[in-house]
């Protein structure tokens, strides 16, 4: 009887009805419906319940300024001008403790992301050891930064939530493998390493050994990616033995060993770069390396499940490209459209090969579709990075960052293939004349509606969004 009594006394609330709350000593009135917007998890909607049964406003010890912000956000999913009196840090923990901090993150993340429109909008730096040696994003829009030995986690909202102390020198690969444990690697000291951020605490290691090898010892980590249930990292020894081992995620245990060489000829090196791409299953790896005589290095293609390599191009020397001489400085894989990217060093072209079609020659050499921004290319030597992010490809030319958008609207292509690919991409760049003097570009990533980049001895990441007022440079 008293169950039927508590519903039934809830359910004639209306929803329009006037309430009036005392947050922090000032009185505020609203609607039912505008309190309950909040959600069923949201402290303001357990506390409705109460407004029948007691006339008094329901008191509620919390800053009443930003109570009214987020009324105004309640009410309008936008929040109002007068939240620019607090930090991030202060309305996201009040967001937490009224239980409306989904609100605030849809009202303040970035819009849709495009390449094009985009401009640096932060940088995020450490508070030690400002310099970071690699990082990760993730789909959320957070990242953790590797900064000499220590890893650090900044939230959606940009705001510094944890610090890892590893027991490494400098950490130079890094990869998130759960929400909240990152697995890391260095090129001073050997094995892959995890560290949980929830407690700052190492919680695992794994090392490559062969007890029938005695040249295997001090294997270190040179790049690390992860599927659902594995973590890919490829390691090396002094003496240039190297491999890619598959670690089951959930027991930190080693399942299976890819691709062992001797790193004695560029065709063997070990792999600077993994992708894992879910939709196949396959585990791309790249090496590159440069000197007096340009650029060498290969991509190879690898089946986790049967521990095969299922294609493969070295360059030079393989015959598989039809540029023989200019072989790529940098590749990446977008692992939703299936297409793998390369950067000739030579003469700075961009390349792009369908993985579902992968031959002797697949490369399709992209043209300029944008004639008032050619320019040569650059050279691939001065230092280049490409990233595939949301269908867009960023180069990292030196300082400069340019990007690859796909055009949409249908277009006469100059060749076959391109037509009968994934259409046409033009080139447009990104980054304003005083960007591109701040340094070479090292690192790109993207996460959420965020492009992350480091450069080089400079410290922070800088962190890039969409701007419709942001100018693109048009170079004659």
């Amino acid at each position: 009887m008293e169950e039927e009594s508590t519903s039934h006394t809830t359910t004639d609330i209306n929803a329009t009805d006037r309430i009036k709350l005392n947050v922090g000593g000032k009185l505020f009135e609203t609607t039912l419906s505008t309190i309950r917007s909040g959600g069923p998890d949201s402290l303001l909607f357990a506390l409705s319940n109460r407004f029948s049964n007691d006339p008094n406003p329901v008191f509620i010890d919390r800053d009443p300024e930003i109570f009214s912000v987020f009324l105004s956000l309640l009410r309008t999913n936008h929040l109002p001008s007068t939240a620019r009196r607090f930090s991030k840090q202060e309305l996201a923990d009040e967001a937490i403790f009224y239980g409306i901090d989904s609100h605030l993150r849809n009202a303040t993340s970035p819009p849709p992301f495009s390449g094009i429109d985009a401009s640096i909008v932060a940088s995020v730096r450490p508070a030690s050891e400002g310099l970071s040696s690699t990082f990760t994003a993730a789909e959320n829009g957070s990242v953790w930064i590797a900064h000499g030995g220590q890893l650090s986690s900044y939230d959606w909202n940009l705001i510094h939530s944890a610090t890892v102390r590893t027991h490494l020198d400098e950490i130079n690969s890094i990869c998130r493998v759960w929400p909240e444990i990152a697995a890391v690697g260095t090129e001073s000291d050997a094995g892959l390493h995890f560290y949980n951020f929830s407690g700052s605490r190492h919680v695992g290691s794994v090392h490559w050994s062969d007890p029938s090898d005695p040249r295997i010892f001090k294997a270190r980590v040179n790049a690390i990616t992860a599927s659902e249930n594995s973590v890919f990292a490829s390691f090396d020894c002094p003496h240039r033995e190297n491999c890619i081992l598959e670690v089951d995620k959930a027991k930190l245990q080693i399942v299976s060993q890819l691709g062992r060489q001797s790193g004695n000829q560029a065709k063997h090196m070990v792999p600077g770069k993994l992708t894992f791409v879910p939709t196949t299953g396959v585990l791309v790896g790249s090496a590159v390396t440069g000197g007096a005589f340009g650029y060498s290095g290969y991509i190879r293609v690898w089946d986790p499940r049967s521990g095969e390599v299922v294609w493969e191009t070295n360059e030079p020397g393989a015959g598989r490209s039809s540029r023989f001489g200019d072989s790529f400085s940098a590749i990446d894989v977008d692992v939703e459209k299936l297409l793998l990217f390369k950067l000739c060093s030579k003469s700075g072209d961009l390349a792009m090969a369908d993985m579902r079609r992968l031959g002797d020659d697949p490369w399709v050499y992209l043209k300029e579709k944008n004639p008032s921004l050619w320019t040569d290319g650059g050279d691939g030597s001065t230092g280049s990075v490409v990233n595939c992010y949301k269908g867009q490809v960023f180069v990292g030319r030196g300082g400069e960052l340019e990007v690859w958008s796909r055009v949409k609207e249908v277009v006469e292509c100059e060749s076959e293939r391109e037509s009968d690919g994934e259409g046409v991409y033009r080139r447009n760049f990104v980054d304003k004349r005083e960007d591109s003097e701040k340094g070479v570009i090292v690192k790109i990533e993207g996460g959420g509606d965020r492009l992350f980049i480091s450069r080089e001895d400079v410290e922070g990441i800088e962190v890039w969004e969409s701007s419709h007022s942001a100018g693109a440079i048009s170079v004659s």
